[in-house]
């Protein structure tokens, strides 16, 4: 009879004819692929490789828009894969490299192919500060996972810095053909150089970022929030480039403000109260 469904144990507390997992680490995931939250894993990826084509194409705001997408697509299929069950260590693997694509190289080639490549040598060192900096903050993410706060992100997420990036090309580009500015991409080389060096570097800092984890989807909301959010939409639809750029503008400085105040009220950052607290139940032990 196969061991799949009993409820034996053995002496070690592990199931019958399972090793079992050494205490203090999280039991393995499953190694299946599933394909409804992979497909839209692959949907961010394919977001991803259509923006940097377009970016060589000088289609600028087809492939910021793209980013855009991606962003949405990426925030759908971890959800997804919890609500049915269908998490998988190939899953979280696939995710990070789709990112990495989405919302590393993607946005750095856009922003160079728009407007650092007039900077020369500067302008490509920018680029890959960017690149080079998507990749350590999903590689630091998929690390602390377990360890820090999920309440705050530690470092810019990568979808964020991607929106600051694509969103400055999307709402130059769009705020050009209504006539609002007469400013070129190559007058904006220098602002474009500081927000994708400011948004390489934030990404690896340290700096916490709330990251919306804590808020409950399935709790009730006075009747208030529903009038807010249908607000908030008809405000984004009015004008998506400068709106979603406004807000990720917001966003990508909000983590530094928060810094700001915990060091005003001498409280730790938010990954490092959990463990001084355990420092302060252990003791002098290691």
């Amino acid at each position: 009879m196969s061991d799949q469904g009993s409820n034996s144990k053995t002496p070690d507390g592990g199931a019958a004819g399972r090793p079992a997992v050494p205490e203090g680490l999280a039991p393995k995931r499953s190694r299946r692929i599933y394909l409804l939250p992979n497909a839209l894993t692959t949907a961010a990826l394919f977001c991803g490789f259509y923006a940097i084509v377009q970016a060589m194409n000088q289609h600028f705001e087809q492939s910021a828009i793209a980013v855009f997408i991606a962003m949405v697509l990426d925030s759908l299929d971890g959800r997804v894969a919890r609500l049915t069950n269908t998490e998988s260590a190939f899953g979280e693997m696939y995710d990070s490299l789709s990112d990495m694509v989405a919302f590393g190289v993607a946005p750095a080639l856009i922003i160079y192919e728009w407007s650092l490549r007039g900077l020369g040598k500067w302008g490509w060192l920018a680029a890959f500060v960017y690149v080079a900096g998507a990749a350590m903050r999903l590689a630091r993410f998929n690390a602390n996972i377990g360890v820090v706060d999920k309440r705050f992100f530690q470092g810019l997420p990568s979808p964020s810095a991607a929106a600051l990036v694509a969103g400055l090309v999307w709402v130059v580009t769009d705020l050009r053909d209504t006539h609002w500015i007469t400013l070129s991409r190559q007058d904006l080389a220098w602002p474009a150089w500081v927000l994708t060096v400011y948004a390489g570097l934030t990404m690896v800092s340290i700096a916490p970022f709330y990251s919306f984890k804590g808020i409950n989807l399935k709790k009730s909301v006075p009747f208030i929030f529903v009038i807010a959010l249908m607000l908030a939409l008809v405000l984004i639809s009015a004008d998506p480039p400068v709106v979603l750029f406004a807000l990720a503008l917001g966003y990508g400085l909000s983590g530094y403000l928060v810094w700001f105040w915990l060091w005003k009220t001498g409280r730790p950052l938010p990954w490092r109260a959990p463990r001084a607290r355990q420092a302060g139940k252990g003791g002098d032990q290691v």
